[in-house]
């Protein structure tokens, strides 16, 4: 008759567990201690590297809004359009002055024209042509100053287009159309492309947590990965915060493929926070009967065991198993 054992945790050589995998079984697999990182699990939230906010440059009325909150835009794409009224009629009058002018200096060169003859005639003096001369000069600079004005109210003109600063996906759209905005005032805010996991840690924690250090990133949803069944991501802390905020370091994750997710969304993140002592076992020498964990001793009894998380490796043994226990795997696994 068998009876559960409860033990302070160890863990299994890693080179015992290839053997046993190798051999199907065929040989026994000895239970031995060794010192494994410890982790800890905490939530990290999904969010950009740079939000980058889209800004009117003119004042007006918004009077065209192509965007909504979730929308995918390029760098340079039309988000809004701005008019105000004012541009139109100072343009109407900036072209009527253009046509006056213009009269002016077909009328200026006409008169320059005719005093040149005159003066190679001898009828006029020099002074008549100098100032006819004159005179068409300030009408080409007038002009001239005339187009520069249009040509500024064209470019406020176009500067009531608002463009995206950036790639990326637009957060939160602050206005709506019909709504009378002033020079600088946000249209949307814009999440790049480029995301991260910002993870908050204990302060007890911040001597284990360094830049380039690797962590393990959960599936999303906050179940994490032994629920949900998923794999285990590798991430890479990018930056470790020199402030703390309200007793947390705060710290960034590179992980691939965070695209599809939402920005503020939380994962689940694995820490090394350490060192302990644990029991890993290959999921081979494992069995279950009426929802009970067991594991073959090499005497063929069975003893109870409580396993945890799956961990690299195989699975960890809570208790049930002591230092020396030689397991071989169930007649039902090979």
């Amino acid at each position: 008759m068998w009876m559960p054992r409860l033990l302070s945790t160890v863990l299994i050589m890693p080179a015992l567990w290839a053997a046993g995998a190798v051999t199907g079984g065929a040989e026994p697999l000895t239970v031995e201690p060794v010192s494994v990182a410890d982790r800890k699990a905490v939530f990290a939230t999904v969010e950009s590297i740079d939000q980058a906010a889209a800004r009117t440059r003119l004042g007006g009325t918004l009077v065209e809004l192509a965007i909504d909150e979730g929308s995918a835009v390029s760098r340079g794409a039309r988000l809004a359009l701005v008019e105000d009224p004012k541009l139109a009629l100072e343009m109407r009058a900036v072209e009527a002055r253009i046509q006056s002018l213009q009269a002016q200096r077909a009328l200026a060169r006409t008169e320059l024209n005719r005093i040149a003859e005159l003066r190679r005639s001898g009828t006029v003096a020099q002074a008549r042509l100098d100032q006819a001369q004159t005179n068409l000069d300030v009408v080409d600079r007038a002009l001239a100053a005339v187009r520069a004005e249009k040509s500024v109210l064209t470019q406020q003109q176009a500067e009531g287009v608002v463009l995206a600063p950036a790639e990326g996906r637009v957060l939160r759209v602050h206005v709506t159309e019909g709504t009378v905005v002033l020079p600088g005032e946000t249209v949307a805010t814009i999440a790049a492309e480029r995301y991260i996991l910002r993870l908050y840690l204990p302060e007890r924690h911040a001597r284990f947590i360094g830049e380039g250090d690797r962590v393990a990133v959960g599936a999303r949803g906050l179940a994490g990965p032994a629920a949900a069944g998923g794999e285990l991501r590798q991430g890479r802390v990018r930056q470790v915060y020199p402030e703390m905020q309200q007793g947390r370091v705060v710290a960034d994750v590179e992980v691939e493929g965070l695209g599809d997710f939402f920005v503020g969304e939380r994962v689940p993140v694995y820490v090394d926070t350490g060192t302990r002592e644990t029991i890993v076992l290959p999921p081979a020498y494992l069995f279950e009967r009426f929802g009970v964990s067991f594991v073959r001793l090499e005497d063929g009894r069975e003893a109870v065991v409580q396993p945890g998380l799956a961990t690299e490796g195989g699975i960890e043994i809570l208790s049930g198993l002591r230092p020396g226990d030689v397991l071989l795997e169930p007649e039902g696994a090979r």
